[in-house]
């Protein structure tokens, strides 16, 4: 096979806002909307967690569109941010968990999610592991042909993934007769407890709205990333922030707020209230497709984090090499989809998804407080062609946020989020391992 070292850029704007778009939707908006219903009990503040999640990504949006103007070749993204801003072990700790827990394990997770609906709307008597196997295999041998064949799938479930979302919002607008309005604002006094009930919805809802930071990693196949992947990481967002803004909308319109307290399915439910099982089976195959657009959108996306770190020379280097055909960094997207698979396979993903929150916003805290150091070293100020609007204020915010988070998820999972801190330590003994190994062989 012929190999080339640099990437193709073949991607635009439109790629680049499906991309984010597509790495923020998985299932969690199909299912979430309950999820937070437990923790705070008003359509107040049930839609005001919702509105404020989406100004906290919206805040995000901002923070890594300079940061793509300012390192606009950086194939990699986020992982080439906090190289260039700390140090390379700090870049080489993030795409280590990337690849062991936040990224492969939460993609087998929701490979199996896939596999449930799959088999429920096919009668299919295949292992949910099997199904999910099969699912990541062949998108894994998609995105292996390169990143025009990858997003052109991607975008395409995207598609038909805000097609589902807009059908649940229309027909809970349309069939919903009861009232969300409610007397009661918070619920409950003022006090700490209430702090804590908001700061533990915010944990799914910050799970639900991650993912736009993903759309970065293929920096280095855009046709223009100083105009489209910052445009793309805005519009992209903003679009999502509106969809599940009015999926919550509807779910109170038809359930109320007891009722979306009451469930763990709300989408099934809106549909099967309004059109009966019949519509319990159209939503249904709408979360298939959702599922498979999230994981469409993984192999797209972090494999140029595994590439970016051999080509560091942190990693094997046959990850760092390039198909010469499709220019796709085939070894790197192989490794991420078989480590899916085999964890998949192993039914030891069910806990992972609770690892991601305390690992994810520690990165998107640093990644962020990043762009204080790129601002006072001038880092692409030739390049730059647009600003966070408030800052510092704003982005200090944003800081402040993802730290809120981080402390919220360790109290609401102490456990998990001990594993998921000391997994993405262990990175650090490894990285002065490889680096010094490196050194004694070259």
């Amino acid at each position: 096979m012929k190999e080339t070292s640099k990437p193709r850029r073949q991607l635009g704007l439109f790629d680049a806002t499906m991309l984010v778009m597509g790495g923020i939707i998985g299932a969690g908006i199909f299912a979430n909307p309950s999820e937070v219903a437990h923790r705070v009990h008003t359509p107040f503040l049930i839609l005001g967690v919702w509105v404020v999640g989406g100004l906290f990504a919206m805040c995000g949006a901002f923070i890594w569109a300079e940061l793509a103007t300012r390192l606009p070749a950086a194939a990699g993204g986020q992982y080439v941010y906090l190289r260039e801003a700390y140090h390379p072990a700090v870049a080489f700790v993030y795409g280590w968990g990337l690849l062991l827990v936040t990224q492969t394990g939460g993609m087998a997770a929701v490979a199996i999610i896939f596999a449930s609906y799959f088999r429920g709307l096919t009668g299919a008597a295949w292992t949910e592991s099997a199904v999910a196997s099969v699912a990541l295999l062949a998108l894994t041998g998609i995105n292996c042909f390169g990143a025009r064949a990858g997003s052109n799938v991607q975008s395409a479930l995207m598609l038909l993934k805000i097609g589902a979302i807009a059908a649940l919002v229309m027909i809970g607008f349309a069939f919903g007769h009861g009232s969300f309005k409610s007397g009661a604002l918070l619920g409950q006094p003022a006090s700490f407890g209430l702090l804590k009930s908001i700061g533990a919805a915010m944990v799914p809802i910050a799970f639900a709205y991650g993912g736009w930071q993903t759309a970065t990693f293929v920096a280095g196949e855009m046709r223009d990333v100083r105009r489209d992947l910052s445009r793309g990481l805005l519009m992209g967002v903003a679009g999502v922030v509106v969809l599940y803004v009015a999926v919550n909308v509807a779910c109170l319109r038809v359930l109320g707020p007891t009722g979306l307290d009451a469930t763990t399915t709300p989408a099934s439910d809106v549909m099967r209230i309004a059109l009966g099982e019949r519509g319990a089976q159209w939503i249904a195959a709408g979360i298939a497709v959702s599922t498979l657009g999230f994981l469409s959108q993984s192999m797209l996306t972090a494999p140029r984090v595994y590439y970016a770190m051999a080509s560091d020379g942190l990693f094997f280097k046959s990850v760092g090499k390039l198909s010469g055909k499709s220019g796709a960094p085939v070894v790197a997207i192989v490794l991420q989809g078989s480590a899916a698979i085999i964890i998949a396979l192993s039914g030891t993903y069910g806990e992972i998804l609770n690892f991601e929150v305390t690992v994810d916003f520690i990165f998107f805290g640093m990644t962020a407080a990043s762009l204080f150091i790129f601002r006072r070293r001038n880092t692409g100020s030739e390049t730059v062609n647009y600003r966070v609007p408030g800052h510092p204020f704003t982005t200090l915010l944003f800081v402040l946020s993802c730290a809120g988070i981080v402390v919220s998820a360790v109290i609401a999972s102490p456990r998990n989020s001990t594993v998921a801190l000391c997994i993405m330590l262990a990175a650090v003994p490894v990285y002065y391992f490889w680096t010094r190994f490196r050194c004694t062989h070259s």
